[in-house]
């Protein structure tokens, strides 16, 4: 195993965070992405020549650099960002950092780990075939001691009789006979009936908690949450449209044309791991016809059907626009914390007497620009300084039935 000085591992570190700062937007070190994976890049090319195409690249391909023109015209005669900043030294840096493979594990832990395992299991194994023998024991001395006295009382000729059984009426009979009784329980069964049928029907069209399984695994919790995506970003239809609109593959490929992979926390006690996640990018690349090693679409696309969460009845008008966008009012009012959903679900019931009481409770924003003139001329009609959703009219039948 290679071993590494002080000095050289600090050389890693600070060419980690340079590359990390400045080259790892269009570079990967294993694999394509905008530019060339830069894992060994320095056995490819000639230290004195990376120091200038990375310094002025642009001014190499104008002079006519074979090296440098044949990248060009690999990666789309995309232009490299030139980096005249860099002294030599940071430049080896870098190069430190993409020559540098991670030593494997020691071999001597995984078997110290193991044998630990297998001794545990060994200790478990005894304690549990010394319980098992004891609880046998038990159970034959107690039917030897059963036996035995047995024995011992009809060798002394005692009889124990069992006492005369009383005659009990059946509790049904009594019930039956007793016509009050009867009455309160034919009642009460009509009642609890009513009362049942009633909630049973009360639930029909109402799917709150429902959490389909997509046919490719989306983490709300890691693209809202961790990653601090806006909303918008991707139902952008949210803003302009009655729909918030299920985004496109390629809105998901604007960004994972560079992410192959995923790096960041597992959920293992889930089955969240790192393979997972990145398993379902593969997935998303299938369904777009995208090249990872090559980089660019195929054309060959497969259709990804996803499972609608969030539908209301067809008789039901619903805007988001002007909820998400005139009003402001933020998507986690409706949807729940999507930025903690691992699995996106419908948070709230969406039946008619929710949205009712949304609109009696919440007040109008007299500072919108949208709202400013309604609200001061309704508020005065109102006597109210604060004007809510109803008294705007939205609890009017028309304004959400066709």
């Amino acid at each position: 195993m290679p071993s590494f000085g002080q000095s050289q591992e600090a050389d890693i570190q600070a060419g980690k965070a340079l590359f990390n700062t400045n080259c790892a937007a269009c570079h990967q070190l294993n694999r394509k992405a905008v530019g060339p994976a830069l894992r060994g890049v320095s056995e490819k090319y000639d230290r004195e020549w990376l120091y200038k195409w990375i310094k002025n690249g642009t001014q190499m391909i104008k002079d006519g650099d074979p090296q440098a023109v044949a990248i060009w015209e690999e990666y789309n005669r995309a232009i490299m960002t030139n980096y005249p900043q860099f002294s030599n030294e940071q430049i080896d840096n870098i190069l430190a950092y993409t020559d540098y493979t991670p030593p494997p594990p020691a071999a001597t832990v995984t078997a110290s780990v193991q044998t630990v395992s297998q001794g545990s299991d060994i200790s478990v194994n005894v304690i549990l075939a010394v319980a098992i023998v004891i609880f046998t024991i038990l159970i034959v001395m107690l039917f030897l001691v059963q036996r035995t006295l047995i024995k011992i009382a009809n060798a002394s000729g005692v009889k124990i009789e069992a006492e005369p059984k009383r005659k009990i009426k059946p509790l049904w009979k009594t019930i039956v006979e007793n016509q009050f009784i009867m009455f309160l329980l034919v009642i009460g069964f009509l009642l609890s009936s009513a009362y049942f049928t009633y909630g049973y029907l009360m639930q029909i069209g109402i799917d709150q908690g429902y959490a389909p399984i997509q046919p490719i695994h989306y983490s709300h919790k890691i693209h809202a949450g961790a990653n601090q995506i806006e909303c918008k970003y991707c139902h952008s239809s949210a803003r302009v449209s009655k729909h918030s609109g299920i985004p496109s593959l390629n809105v998901c490929m604007n960004c994972h044309e560079y992410i192959g992979e995923y790096n960041g926390e597992e959920d293992l006690e889930n089955g969240y791991t790192k393979d997972f996640y990145t398993n379902e990018i593969k997935k998303l690349y299938n369904a777009v016809g995208w090249d990872e090693e090559n980089q660019v679409y195929t054309g060959n696309t497969q259709p990804v059907k996803w499972i609608r969460i969030h539908n209301l009845p067809d008789f039901v008008y619903f805007n988001h626009a002007q909820h998400a966008q005139v009003a402001q009012i933020e998507c986690q009012t409706c949807h729940g914390p999507v930025e903690e959903m691992e699995i996106m679900y419908q948070y709230s019931p969406l039946t008619m007497g929710w949205c009712i009481d949304c609109h009696r409770e919440s007040n109008v924003d007299k500072d919108n620009e949208y709202y400013q003139k309604v609200h001061e001329e309704l508020s005065k009609k109102y006597g109210v300084e604060q004007l809510t959703v109803a008294q705007l009219g939205g609890i009017e039948c028309a304004k959400c039935h066709y």
